[in-house]
């Protein structure tokens, strides 16, 4: 999947106002991250590139990682109207998965997410 500044379709802040930091497009084969988190270390910027990009190929639709105003990580996906294909119950098993299964990586954005952007220091995360 390609990496691109702009996702076609994906704004920087979805409507109830969440900051995205990353998404994947099955659509058009693009993925995006914001560059406002390009300090993460390389390693955590891989890891969720390829969470991202493996749940489109499993899915389909459109793969998004959000940080509400709180702080807290939301993953979400949704599909084109004409997409058949997409099952929004697999979308749903497979978010609860991903939760499950990267539970300390999660916290740590999360962490990373009110320290940098939110100005929170360590006691108050």
């Amino acid at each position: 999947m390609q990496e691109n500044s702009k996702l076609e379709g994906v704004a920087k802040q979805n409507e109830n106002g969440d900051v995205i930091m990353c998404a994947a497009n099955s659509y058009t084969q693009k993925y995006f991250l914001d560059p406002r988190f390009s300090r993460m270390p390389d390693n955590v910027k891989d890891d969720i590139k390829i969470l991202s990009v493996a749940f489109t190929e499993e899915c389909g639709g459109i793969f998004l990682m959000s940080f509400d105003e709180e702080g807290n990580l939301n993953l979400s996906s949704y599909a084109d109207e004409n997409d058949y294909l997409y099952d929004e119950i697999s979308a749903g098993l497979y978010i609860n998965k991903y939760r499950m299964e990267n539970r300390e990586l999660f916290a740590a954005l999360e962490t990373f997410y009110k320290i940098v952007f939110m100005d929170m220091g360590l006691d108050e995360v």
